[in-house]
Order: C-alpha cells, then sequence, then structure tokens
C-alpha cells in the first residue's frame, strides 16, 4: 500500500498528503545514500539491477497510469531505463522515462517523482508555473518532498 493519502481540496474532492517512511522522521536501514557502502561485485550488482528491472516493470507502468487518471496529466508512452543520473524525464512528445532506481526509493517519493514527469506534460520547463503545479497536486509540500528525496542517490 502506497505511502500516499487523499484529502479533500484536490479536483474532484481529492488532493496529496505524502507522509515519511516512518511517523518520527527517521529512515528505514537499508534506505538513504549508498557513500560508504562497499561496492557489489561486478555479477552481483547485475543481478541486484535486473531485479530492479522486473520490479520496476511490475509497478511503475500501473502507478503512472494510476496517477496519470488521478491527476488528469496525460503521457504518451513510458519507457523504464537504468539511468543513474536522472529519476525520470519527459520529452517534448510527453513520453516519459523513468530510472529503475525508482524501486530504491519509498513509495511516496516514486510518487513524487511521477507526478513531477507528468507536470512536465503541461509545462516543458522547470518555470514557477510547473512547481505550482507540482505543489497543488502533492497537497503544498514539494519544497519538502525535494529535500527527502535529496537525501537518496540514484548512483549506487
Amino acid at each position: 500500500m502506497s505511502a500516499c493519502r487523499f484529502l479533500a481540496g484536490f479536483p474532484h474532492g481529492e488532493r496529496w498528503s505524502f507522509s515519511s517512511a516512518k511517523p518520527d522522521g527517521s529512515r528505514r536501514p537499508g534506505h538513504g545514500l549508498r557513500s560508504g557502502v562497499p561496492q557489489l561485485p561486478p555479477a552481483a550488482e547485475k543481478a541486484r539491477v535486473e531485479e530492479l528491472r522486473r520490479a520496476a516493470k511490475a509497478d511503475l507502468p500501473d502507478r503512472i497510469g494510476r496517477l496519470s487518471r488521478i491527476t488528469g496529466l496525460k503521457y504518451n508512452k513510458l519507457t523504464i531505463r537504468a539511468s543513474r543520473t536522472k529519476w525520470g524525464s519527459c520529452t517534448g512528445t510527453n513520453n516519459i522515462s523513468l530510472s529503475l532506481f525508482l524501486m530504491t526509493l519509498p513509495e511516496h517519493l516514486r510518487d513524487f517523482v511521477i507526478v513531477h514527469e507528468l507536470c512536465h506534460t503541461v509545462h516543458h520547463d522547470h518555470s514557477p508555473k510547473f512547481h505550482a503545479l507540482v505543489d497543488r497536486l502533492v497537497g503544498g509540500n514539494e519544497k519538502a518532498l525535494n529535500r527527502e528525496l535529496k537525501a537518496f542517490s540514484i548512483r549506487g
């Protein structure tokens, strides 16, 4: 079950409130930056990436479809990649690419990244209008969610 809950105020009487993984705001073990964590041997890293790919293919298409329906923001096509530089991207033709490393994030941050990319289907930039739309869709929590997301590394 997602950590995302719906509250009054969102179009059609719904909006989002995102909660931390734990009520006290602390992180679960194994989450967060991977600095100081020894690198896996190449075969183990390859197996880890393939497991994340399987998980991403099982989770992300349904997740983006649900969030697209809820927000009313339409996208053209979804691609899942092993990107280690961006969590996601959106092209000018509204094709969305998501990193399979999203699967290392708590569910509410996966939802946040997807909402961010869906908002690019309306505003293909990071203008004040773009950020206002994201902020409205995440219940006024865009800055807090961005800060929380920055605590996670996509590179490891």
